[in-house]
Order: structure tokens, then C-alpha cells, then sequence
């Protein structure tokens, strides 16, 4: 992407942005871990000198201790019910939508809204920015000129949002009336009645059901729908959550000549997911995955990261989303942030131990030194990041230390489908599972990165064999095509 090529950082590595922001956090989380340490010791010693000061015979302190441990063991255990993803539904597009770059170019030389500079710019962006001719856009903006009115806008929220719905019902097995919690996210475009609401009354879902509509969360949506479906599956025990990411892209179409806005006309695409969590104790027969760990973290309190990426109008009045040539420092820093939370809590204390020592090299004796990056494979099997476009990709990976197989799908679902906003992640998880990569006992990390700027990631843990998905879902009619050369 040219555009985005200019800017480009090592958006880890940076090493013109503070290091405060890591060591800072980590130092909170051992402070905080150090703390209960001392708490829970002070207990016990309370207890012995309590114990002894009443003389208490033995057997009587031993079996005060069992109860106890009992007791704990069961307030734990209740703190922190198991979250399940029984199974996700990925949409593909109908063939009619397909928009090879021809088309692309061919219809937007004909909107009459774009001057030369403009169409050459996308072309230029297509040609470079990891998409393939197979991306799909829906009907109304194949129109000329596009029709980005009310009505032809919830046309694309059936077509995206019914049939993953449906699908994943099918797979399931599971009944409309099932289901206990239902959030529906979609960053741009949010009609009234909501998104869930026309899932509600599409599918005569319960009066009783827990329904939320997220909007303006970017594309780390869809993994803050599920850091917000673990927390209500744990409050409301023995239930059923269905997560819906989509993005509606005829709302979002911007028809002006502003570059830093034509970035999204070319790079976002047609795609939803569904998913199904279950904390019933039952669905973990049946569940693909386990959640072992959210973390979120945001930078909307700085300025400069909160205008980074935003929605305005140019001068001419026309609405678009803007990419600001700040955009990757901040990412960068948000990823920071969020990275080290995350690390501070999977990391064997090997990891943490040398990124602790490269934090206090760097403070005390040799401010020059690059802070170790912890090496995140040795916990994390497979990784979905975002795709936001090749570029963002291959910093990221750089900065985590990662192969060529590790971001291999996300170059591979930005290719084949696009940037899909938050349902994205899932694709990638559907590529996992069609090339038979993900075995029993794997984790998945899933790294979303939305405006504001904010981040969001969920780990998985495999608890079953995966079989059978390379003849459906999204890949099923490509996935022996894939790898493309990694040119791409």
C-alpha cells in the first residue's frame, strides 16, 4: 500500500516512542501479583498465631485448613466458570458480488465524484495491497452512482447477518429459543430498531434475551463482543451467547478526493461471523475451544491516538473514515500496552524474567539497548492478526518475532476476502482449521485493533480434535489454492 508504505514504523520496536508505557504496566501487574501474595500470607499467618494463641489441638487446625481450602477452592471455581466456543459460522459472499480490480477502477471512473489523481490513486492501492480479484462488494455500491440510502443498507444487514446466523444454528443443532444473550456488532452503521433487534424479530428470539448492539468499536469489535459475552455468560451461569460481527460497507463509501479517506474504498470487503459460547457444563463435549484469556487496553485518553483514525466530513462535506500519517506510532504504542498486559500473564517466567532484566538495562545502564521481546511461541501455537493491510501485518510480525507460516492467514484472508473489519479473526480461525493445523491442546491468540485507538486480545485453547473443515466454510472452494507465493 503505497499510502501506508510512507508511513510505515516498526510499530513493537519503535524505538522513538517511550518505553515507560511496558515497563510501567508490568511493574503495576507484579505489584499487583506481589500484593495478593502478601494478603494471602498474612491470612495464614493470622490464622496460626489465632490457632495458637486458643491452643487449638492439631487434628482441630488441620480440619479447619481442609474446610477452608474447600471453601476457596469453590469460591475460585465459581469466580471463574469456563467459557466454551461450541462452533462460528463464516459468510461467503454470493458469487454476484465478486468485484475483480477492473470492475473496480471501470465503476468508479464512471461515479463522477472522483477526479484523475483519485482513481489512479486506488488503482494504485489495489494493485499493491494484498487483495486478490476474488473480493466481494455488496450490490449497492455496484450501482452508478452507489446507492447509499437507509433502505438498500438494511438489504446488505440480511444478507450478511442472516445466513451466518442460520448456518450456524444448523451446525449447532441449536434452537433460536436457546439462545440466552445476543451481541451484534457493526462499527458504522447503526438503524433503529438495532442490528439485534432485527435478529430478534427475524428469528422470534426469546422476550427474556440479553441483546446488545456495539457500534463505533473499529475492528477490534467482534473480540470485544466476546470479552463482553465471557463476562455475562459468568454473571448469568448455564447459558448460551451468540456473538455477530459485520461490517455494512454502503454506509461507510466515501465519494470524495481526500487520500488519507479513498484507503477504505479499497481495502474493506463483505464478510460477518457468528459464534457460538456456551458456559453450560454440558457444551463442553461439543465445544471446539476453551477461552483461557481476554485483555483490553485503549488509548483514547491520548489525542493523539484518538484522531488517528476518525469519521469526518472533508471540505466538500462529504463523510469518510480518515487514516491519519500518524497511524502506525500509535498503533504501535496501543499494541504495546496491550501486548505486555497479555505477557505478563501466559508467559512462562523465563520470558518475563529477561524482559524484566532488557527493562532495567535499558533504565539504569544502557538507555540505547533495545527491551527483549518475549517470545509469545512458546505458549501461543497459532495467530490471528489484524488485516489492516500487508504492511501492518508484516510490522507486527516483526515486532512479536513471528515467521512466515504464523502470519500466513491473515495474508491469506486479506488476499481471499479482504479486510473484513472484526469478523477478519475468524476467518483466519476457519483457515486454521481447514489446513488441519490446529491439534487438541493448542492456543490461539487473536489480535484486534480498533479505532480509538483500542485493542483487544482473546486466547483459545483447543480441548478437541478438528475435523472435517476444509469442505466447508469460507475456504471450502479454495483452500487447496493456498499459500499463494509469499510475493503477495
Amino acid at each position: 500500500m503505497e499510502y501506508l508504505s510512507n508511513l510505515r514504523h516498526d510499530p513493537l520496536l519503535n524505538t522513538t516512542s517511550s518505553t515507560l508505557l511496558p515497563s510501567s504496566l508490568l511493574s503495576k501487574h507484579l505489584l499487583s501479583n506481589i500484593t495478593e501474595l502478601l494478603r494471602f500470607t498474612s491470612f495464614l499467618i493470622s490464622i496460626a498465631a489465632f490457632f495458637i494463641f486458643h491452643k487449638w489441638k492439631p487434628i482441630l487446625y488441620f480440619l479447619f485448613l481442609i474446610s477452608c481450602f474447600i471453601l476457596l477452592k469453590r469460591l475460585i471455581l465459581s469466580k471463574a466458570a469456563p467459557v466454551y466456543l461450541v462452533d462460528f459460522s463464516c459468510l461467503r459472499p454470493p458469487s454476484f458480488c465478486r468485484v475483480p480490480f477492473s470492475t473496480f477502477i471501470e465503476n468508479v471512473s464512471m461515479f463522477q465524484c472522483f477526479d484523475s489523481e483519485s482513481i489512479s490513486f486506488m488503482a494504485k492501492l489495489l494493485t499493491s495491497s494484498g487483495l486478490s480479484e476474488e473480493t466481494f462488494l455488496p450490490p449497492a455500491l455496484q450501482y452508478i452512482p452507489p446507492n447509499t440510502h437507509l433502505h438498500e443498507s438494511i438489504q446488505e444487514v440480511h444478507m450478511v447477518l442472516f445466513p451466518v446466523m442460520e448456518d450456524l444454528l444448523s451446525k449447532t443443532r441449536l434452537s433460536p429459543c436457546d439462545i440466552d444473550i445476543l451481541i451484534v456488532n457493526c462499527s458504522g452503521f447503526c438503524p433503529s430498531p438495532s442490528l439485534s433487534s432485527i435478529i430478534i424479530n427475524k428469528y422470534s428470539l426469546r422476550s427474556d434475551i440479553k441483546s446488545y448492539t456495539l457500534s463505533g468499536m473499529g475492528c477490534s469489535a467482534s473480540a470485544i463482543g466476546v470479552d463482553l459475552a465471557q463476562s455475562l455468560l459468568r454473571i448469568h451461569k448455564n447459558s448460551n451467547a451468540v456473538v455477530i460481527s459485520t461490517e455494512i460497507l454502503s454506509t461507510g463509501w466515501y465519494s470524495g478526493n481526500d487520500r488519507s479517506k479513498l484507503i477504505l474504498n479499497c481495502l474493506f470487503r463483505m464478510g460477518s461471523a457468528a459464534i457460538l459460547l456456551s458456559s453450560k457444563k454440558e457444551a463442553k463435549k461439543s465445544s471446539k475451544y476453551k477461552l483461557s484469556r481476554t485483555v483490553r487496553t485503549q488509548n483514547a485518553f491520548d489525542d493523539q491516538a484518538y484522531f488517528s483514525a476518525v469519521r469526518e466530513e472533508d471540505s466538500k462535506g462529504n463523510q469518510g473514515f480518515t487514516l491519519n500519517q500518524n497511524v502506525l506510532q500509535v498503533v504501535g504504542e496501543t499494541l504495546r500496552s496491550n501486548v505486555t498486559v497479555l505477557g505478563s500473564s501466559i508467559l512462562p517466567f523465563s520470558e518475563k524474567l529477561w524482559l524484566v532484566f532488557s527493562i532495567l538495562w535499558k533504565t539504569f545502564i544502557n538507555k540505547s539497548s533495545e527491551i527483549y521481546v518475549p517470545n509469545f511461541k512458546t505458549v501461543i501455537q497459532h495467530f490471528c492478526l489484524p488485516t489492516s493491510g500487508r504492511a501492518m501485518i508484516r510490522d507486527i510480525a516483526k515486532g512479536l518475532k513471528l515467521g512466515d507460516k504464523d502470519i500466513e492467514p491473515a495474508l491469506m484472508t486479506l488476499h481471499r476476502f479482504g479486510n473484513q473489519s472484526s469478523s477478519s479473526l475468524w476467518y483466519e480461525l476457519a483457515y486454521l482449521e481447514a489446513k488441519f493445523w490446529v491439534k487438541k491442546g493448542d492456543k490461539i491468540w487473536q489480535l484486534g485493533l480498533g479505532s480509538g485507538l483500542k485493542c483487544s486480545s482473546l486466547v483459545w485453547e483447543c480441548i478437541r480434535p478438528i475435523v472435517g473443515e476444509s469442505k466447508k466454510g469460507p475456504w471450502a472452494d479454495c483452500i487447496s489454492y493456498y499459500p499463494i507465493p509469499t510475493g503477495i
